[in-house]
């Protein structure tokens, strides 16, 4: 199983929460959250261990964010060009994407998670300036990732019926119902 399929099933990424989380106001929330979530991953240094407690609602926010917005009328947005991308990527081995956008894919990831271990060792130093730089350089990282799953929404609109609908913003359309008719006799 690949990184991105394993990070989905993981946080229970199912079709109807993938539908609220290509919503423009779940995309940006998340992403505009990230500087309080910073803060509170330093609360604990700043106050003790009493700051743990801002770390969990931090997780919590991350987890129940995409959970929160209705699907969005439209896929045509950046940002949930964005999401649809994102799970364009994930479905590569059924319908294949253009290998320039899995290097893209890989390449933006790796970065961001390069970031995030120097976030980590500047945390472990409390060198909160290297770590502000890691974790924005990090969310660079995840901003061009997302880009560039927004354009390869759009190149692969006309590959499969689902992608088109979910441009469309028909959310009932699942891979899962394409790829049993496509296996029906």
């Amino acid at each position: 199983m690949d990184a991105y399929k394993g990070a989905a099933r993981l946080i229970g990424m199912s079709d109807a929460i993938w539908a609220r989380h290509a919503h423009p106001l779940s995309v940006w929330s998340r992403m505009l959250a990230a500087p309080v979530i910073f803060a509170c991953l330093w609360s604990p240094v700043w106050i003790g261990w009493y700051g743990a407690g801002f770390i969990v609602m931090a997780v919590v926010w991350m987890w129940i964010n995409p959970r929160l917005t209705p699907p969005p009328k439209s896929g045509r947005s950046w940002a949930s060009k964005g999401v649809i991308g994102e799970r364009i990527l994930i479905n590569r081995k059924t319908v294949p994407v253009p290998k320039g956008y899995q290097r893209a894919a890989f390449l933006t990831s790796t970065l961001s998670g390069l970031f995030m271990l120097g976030f980590v060792i500047a945390y472990i130093r409390l060198d909160m300036l290297a770590a502000a730089l890691a974790w924005h350089g990090s969310a660079v990282a995840k901003y061009w990732f997302v880009d560039r799953m927004a354009l390869l929404a759009e190149r692969m609109e006309d590959r499969h019926p689902v992608y088109a609908a979910w441009l469309a913003g028909d959310w009932s359309a699942t891979l899962e119902d394409s790829d049993a008719a496509h296996e029906s006799p």
